[in-house]
């Protein structure tokens, strides 16, 4: 029988406990939740009928697998706060970007901690996470981690090493695919045709063209190469990217966002 406690009750918890309600790795009476916002914990408890606590305390009194989905700027301070009651029995989950697993361990003390970067295409159950486990966890721990978060889509296991990187690529990532798809959209609009037929065009040819790396187990170059009939339309498309150096601009996109990432890691 899983039992989870939530302290934090955002978008994003309330996604993963969507998420794992559907998927039935945990039942309803099995899920406790903290917030400081009241209208958050009504909403939540409405529409899944979760335990809602008034402390944060309550929620780790009930629940031995507890994860924190506040914002980073807090962790520490509520951390603090509930140090006094976390055992070596619980299972500690952050998903706070930015707060590694040295910092919570400095609080917590030898309890198993997982680190998580997950991103916000969890809402629709379309979620990238990465799995990280700290010093005083082991395989047990980091696999309930990638239980949970293959309720919400897919996820992967890693070093907390890699973490900036993967914050840069998946976490901000939305940010960057949602800029591309609907400036396409736009530039179609520009030609004549509708913006809403065009985000749709630009939004779904992004999603399939997604689906077929995930799917087809093709190279994405090669997939491009089938798409591409030399002298034609798509070439002339491709030449524009290649003569632009887009390359080079996605590149430096990912590099920034990850510098970014880690110098907010060690604030």
């Amino acid at each position: 029988m899983n039992k989870i406690g939530f302290i934090g009750g955002g978008k994003m918890a309330s996604a993963i406990i969507k998420g794992i309600i559907n998927s039935k790795w945990c039942e309803a009476h099995n899920i406790f939740v903290s917030d400081k916002n009241p209208e958050t914990l009504n909403i939540l408890k409405n529409s899944y009928g979760v335990n809602v606590c008034n402390n944060n305390a309550d929620v780790i009194k009930n629940a031995p697998i507890i994860l924190f989905a506040v914002k980073p700027f807090v962790l520490r301070e509520v951390l603090e706060e509930i140090k006094p009651y976390i055992t070596k029995n619980h299972i500690v989950l952050s998903i706070a970007a930015g707060i590694s697993i040295e910092t919570i361990e400095k609080i917590l003390g030898e309890v198993p901690v997982v680190r998580i970067m997950p991103n916000t295409p969890a809402l629709v159950n379309e979620g990238m996470s990465a799995v990280c486990k700290g010093n005083f966890a082991n395989n047990e721990h980091s696999d309930i981690a990638l239980q949970i978060f293959n309720c919400i889509g897919k996820v992967i296991e890693t070093e907390e090493k890699y973490i900036d990187i993967i914050t840069a690529i998946s976490g901000s990532g939305p940010a960057f695919y949602y800029y591309v798809i609907n400036e396409i959209a736009k530039s179609g609009e520009k030609l004549g045709l509708d913006y809403e037929t065009c985000l749709k065009l630009s939004a779904q040819t992004a999603f399939g063209s997604a689906k077929m790396i995930m799917e087809s187990g093709i190279n994405p170059e090669q997939l491009i190469i089938n798409v591409t009939t030399p002298g034609g339309c798509t070439a002339e498309g491709n030449k524009v990217l290649i003569e632009k150096n887009v390359s080079e601009i996605l590149a430096e996109t990912i590099n920034k966002t990850a510098q970014k990432a880690k110098e907010l890691g060690k604030k």
